[in-house]
Parts: C-alpha cells; sequence; structure tokens
C-alpha cells in the first residue's frame, strides 16, 4: 500500500501527469455525452417504428453497436434506423477502438509506467551513507574504479542525468543516484560533507564546474579530476581539485619506459611504508640467461625480486625462474637499494635504431616526449599530418600501410608502442606488426580493461590499459596512507596485520606462495620494516605482513588465513 501510494503521489506530481489526466477526464466525458445522444435518438427512432424498449436496452443497443460486438437481437427495419446504426457503428470505431485506447495509453497508462520507473530510480544516497566516493561520470576509468571500490567494501555512488541510465545502472546492481550534479541542490541528496572523495572524469570543462561547485560547499572533501590538456590543469586546481591526473601523458610515458631501446633503469611505480616498487627491463644486461638465484640481486644490492611480468603475464618468482630478453622484473627494496640497482644496470641495451610509435593522439605524443626525454630515437606514424609536433620525427600514412612502415623503419626497430585509442584497431595492428617482425617488442594500449587479454594474444608482449591505470590512481589516491597499493596490472601490495593462522609459524612454513600465490614482501615489526627474510623467519603476533599478489592471489590469502 505504501509503494502504491508513493507512486501516485509521484505520477500526479508534475504538472504535465495532471494536465494528462485532465484530457483523458475530458475525453471519456465526451464519449459518455454521444453515448447519451445516440441512445435518446435510438428510443426516439424505435418509436417511430412501433418499437418500444426500456432506457436500459437503448444503452445496451448503443454499446453493443459501437464496439462492433452487434448481436442483432435489436433491429431497425426502416431505412432511417439502419443509416442511424451505420453512424453508430462508425463513431464506435472511432472512439472506443481508435481514440480511446490511442488516449489511454498516451495521457495515462504511458506516464504511469514511466512514473514506475522513475520510482525506482534512487534520487538520494542513504543518510548512514559516509566516507563514500561520488563519481560525476561513467566512462572506463569510472567503470574500472568501480570494481575495485566493490572488491574493497568501499561505498560508493555514480551520478546520472538521465533516467534511462539510472535505471540501467540500478538494474546491474551499480550504486547510482538520478541528478544533475550542475545543480548545486544536487550535491545535499549526495552526502557530499560526508563523502571522502569527489572524482570527475568527464571533459575539462564540465570536471571544472562540479570541483568549483563541491569545493563551495565542502571545502575539506579530496576532489580528483582528470585533464585532457595541459593547459587545463591549473584551471582545475584553481577550481578545487586536489589532484589533477593526465591520463593520457602518464600512459604515455609508462607505454615509453617499457620499451627495450632504453637503460635498463628501475622505474618506481608505488610505494608502501616508504618501500619503494619498480620495474625494470631485463633486456640487454648481463641478467639474460640467468636465474633468480644466480643473479644474486638480494646479495648484491639488497633488493627483492618480488614479481616477474612475462609477455604481460604476472607471475610470483621462483629460485629457479630464467630471466628473459622479455623479462620486467617487479623489485621491492628502499630508495638506496634502487639507487645501486641503477648504478649497475642503467647503461645497458640502449639501442641505437628508433622506436615506432603507432598514434599520434595524447598518448602518443606524450610517448615520444618520453622517449626523447629518455634521450631514444623514435618515429611516430599517423594518417593525420596536423598532429606532427616535429617534422623530422613524424611519419604520414596508415600503420596498416606496409610501405608507411618500412618508411618508418620496422625492418630494425627494436620496438613498436602501439597507442591508438581504438582497441579493435590496435589488436589489428599488433597481429599485423607481430606478422611483419615476429622478434619486434610489440607494446600497446588498451582503452578497455575488457581487452587487455584480447592483446596479449595478438602478440603484445606488454599491454597498459588505460581504464586500469587510472582507476589504480585513483584507487591510490583514495587509500593514500592506507592497506592497499596497486602497483601494476592487476597486481596489488597490501599490508595487514598478523593473521592468527599465521603466527607462530616460519615463513617457509606457511606455504604462502603455494596456497596463495602471493609473497611477503616485508614484515613490520616494533615500527621498523624488515626486509629480505629468510625462509626461517618467524612470524610473531603483533607484526604485520606486506604482501604482493595478483587480485586472485589476495582474495586466495584473505579465505585461506583471515577468515577462520
Amino acid at each position: 500500500m505504501k509503494y502504491l501510494t508513493s507512486q501516485l503521489m509521484h505520477f500526479v506530481k508534475p504538472a504535465s501527469s495532471r494536465r494528462n489526466v485532465k484530457l483523458l477526464l475530458q475525453f471519456v466525458g465526451l464519449l459518455l455525452v454521444i453515448i447519451l445522444v445516440f441512445s435518446v435518438a435510438f428510443h426516439v427512432i424505435m418509436a417511430r417504428e412501433g418499437q418500444m424498449f426500456s432506457w436500459v436496452t437503448g444503452f445496451y443497443w448503443t454499446m453493443t453497436t459501437m464496439s462492433t460486438l452487434g448481436f442483432g437481437d435489436i433491429t431497425f427495419v426502416s431505412d432511417t434506423g439502419k443509416l442511424f446504426s451505420v453512424l453508430v457503428l462508425m463513431t464506435g470505431m472511432i472512439f472506443l477502438l481508435v481514440l480511446l485506447p490511442f488516449t489511454f495509453i498516451e495521457f495515462f497508462y504511458s506516464p504511469w509506467i514511466r512514473a514506475q520507473e522513475e520510482s525506482r530510480a534512487p534520487r538520494k544516497v542513504s543518510d548512514r551513507m559516509t566516507g563514500h566516493v561520488i563519481l560525476s561520470n561513467f566512462d572506463p576509468v569510472s567503470e574500472a574504479f568501480i570494481e575495485r571500490l566493490k572488491k574493497y567494501n568501499v561505498p560508493y555512488v555514480l551520478v546520472v542525468k538521465t533516467l534511462e541510465d539510472a535505471l540501467r545502472f540500478y538494474d546491474e546492481n551499480v550504486s547510482v543516484v538520478m541528478a544533475n550534479i550542475d545543480d548545486p541542490s544536487a550535491f545535499e541528496n549526495l552526502g557530499l560533507e560526508r563523502a571522502a572523495m569527489l572524482v570527475a572524469t568527464s571533459t575539462d570543462v564540465a570536471n571544472t564546474s562540479v570541483a568549483f561547485t563541491a569545493r563551495g560547499l565542502a571545502p575539506d572533501i579530496t576532489i580528483v579530476g582528470t585533464a585532457n590538456s595541459a593547459d587545463s590543469v591549473d584551471v582545475l586546481q584553481l577550481a578545487g581539485c586536489d589532484h589533477v591526473i593526465q591520463l593520457g601523458e602518464l600512459l604515455g610515458a609508462s607505454l615509453a619506459r617499457r620499451t627495450i631501446a632504453g637503460d635498463a633503469q628501475a622505474h618506481i611505480i608505488g610505494e608502501i611504508d616508504n618501500i619503494r616498487v619498480a620495474e625494470a627491463t631485463a633486456a640487454g644486461t648481463p641478467l639474460v640467461g640467468k636465474s633468480l638465484r644466480d643473479s644474486r640481486l638480494r646479495e648484491k644490492v639488497g633488493l627483492t625480486v618480488i614479481g616477474i611480468w612475462e609477455r604481460g603475464g604476472f607471475r610470483v618468482p621462483a629460485p629457479d625462474d630464467i630471466i628473459t630478453e622479455t623479462t620486467v622484473l617487479v623489485l621491492a627494496g628502499t630508495e638506496e637499494q634502487m639507487n645501486r640497482y641503477n648504478e649497475l644496470f642503467c647503461i645497458y641495451h640502449r639501442s641505437m635504431a628508433h622506436v615506432i610509435v603507432i598514434g599520434a593522439g595524447r598518448v602518443g605524443r606524450a610517448t615520444g616526449s618520453t622517449l626523447a626525454a629518455l634521450e631514444m630515437d623514435y618515429r611516430i606514424v599517423d594518417k593525420n599530418p596536423d598532429r606532427a609536433c616535429q617534422a623530422e620525427k613524424f611519419i604520414s600514412g596508415s600503420g596498416a600501410d606496409l610501405e608507411t612502415l618500412v618508411r618508418a623503419g620496422i625492418r630494425d626497430a627494436p620496438a613498436v608502442i602501439i597507442t591508438t585509442r581504438e582497441d579493435d584497431v590496435n589488436i589489428y595492428l599488433t597481429i599485423y606488426c607481430r606478422k611483419l617482425r615476429p622478434d619486434i617488442q610489440i607494446i600497446a594500449r588498451s582503452t578497455m580493461e575488457s581487452n587487455t587479454q584480447r592483446l596479449h594474444r595478438a602478440g603484445a608482449d606488454f599491454v597498459m590499459s588505460y581504464a586500469t591505470m587510472g582507476a589504480g590512481i585513483l584507487f591510490n589516491l583514495l587509500r593514500k596512507g592506507g592497506d592497499v597499493l596497486m602497483v601494476a596490472e592487476g597486481l596489488n601490495v597490501f599490508r595487514m596485520p598478523m593473521p592468527a593462522a599465521l603466527a607462530g609459524r616460519t615463513l617457509l612454513q606457511t606455504r604462502l606462495r603455494e596456497l596463495t600465490g602471493c609473497s611477503v614482501i616485508a614484515l613490520q615489526r616494533d615500527g621498523e620494516m624488515i626486509m629480505n627474510m629468510l625462509p626461517e623467519t618467524l612470524l610473531s603476533k603483533g607484526d604485520g605482513l606486506v604482501i604482493i599478489g595478483t587480485v586472485d592471489a589476495e582474495n586466495l590469502f584473505l579465505r585461506e588465513f583471515c577468515r577462520k
């Protein structure tokens, strides 16, 4: 009853609904007048023919004739009566069979159904919701971010403007609110003052408006905005953004650092509790061909190899794993240890041939700029000559054209970086380049997180997802100083108190790698961080663990040791 009442209130509240009901009632009134006139005329004509019937019979005949039922139990004998019957029949066909259903559907049924749908669309968050994330726009980055928020049970709300979007997301079990975020009053329904973060990932102009409005209403909330143009960074900061992310530039820089044409320097990708996490390509270094045990990295520089990327797949390392030309090492250690590593290996594997970058959009140009900063030569291939920043570095043509790629140097290039924003195009170009040069390193950009594996299957050595990178950055900003750090595609470093199931056992006895695929980076004990633990290291109650693993490995760890 309460639900029906709320629907009725929602239905009659808008002025348009009240107008529709009024029009429907006017039509019904007109139809009743016509039925009454025909009933009176029925008696008049029947009386002229010498037939007498009751008023109920007159109404009965009029309704059966207008509705085309025509039982035939009451008939006229004169031509006047028969012509009148035809008039009643035609009027009934028009009013009862055409106009009445159309009017009912248009002015009552459709608005009623629409009111039912609108009553399902949430218009405000729960008053008990606190510490939530407000997302002002839905895009690939927001979609990937929502998945991480769900995984860690972080409350959030997605703001949409249209009823269709609100119902679609609601049915997909996404926490959504229908509101016009350009209206300051909408933020009250979003619980802005109780929120932990506001994320704006729309256009630069829209993000500026959202940040400026929100900052005036909630001075203490963390606001993160994305910027498509470098010129918008300052404007967004002035509007109230605490952090402005240029995802295109960050993605381009990350793609460039993956190429084997540069040096083997370890690039920092994250930090948790003063532990630096970095990635370093092994190609061209003396490490290639050696096992992790024989590399003696821990003895030489003190770093711990906590993971290995091999052609896009991550795995927890074992002492007998062989380092290859395509291996990317994931390292953990202090800043001093990272510097010692760079002193030993940054001089290796610099190629004299230039790198090919396909696509001169924001990501492609950022890739070129990073390559130049790393003192690596490159050529950018693009069909649009207006995108040429440096004529000597630009090759006009399609990346799918053999002649264009030959002019770009595909025969000798050590690597090709594919940066277009269309994932299908990137898959095509990956397959094509792999066929032309089976030995070339292919680094590809994926816009959608779901297409990462497809690019790997197409032949890419490494894939970086625009959506995943953006979601990882947002999550790290949300949990800054927290317990989880996303350091790469599907790879997390997380910190937690010592589970009771592990206390009193040595690292070897826990069989963490065997059971879950996770690896312990460090042990936090008495305010100090202990790294390079031995298998015989004893875990004590009160210690803290810093662990690295994939999302699946983390779930296994939580299920195996933290729910007993």
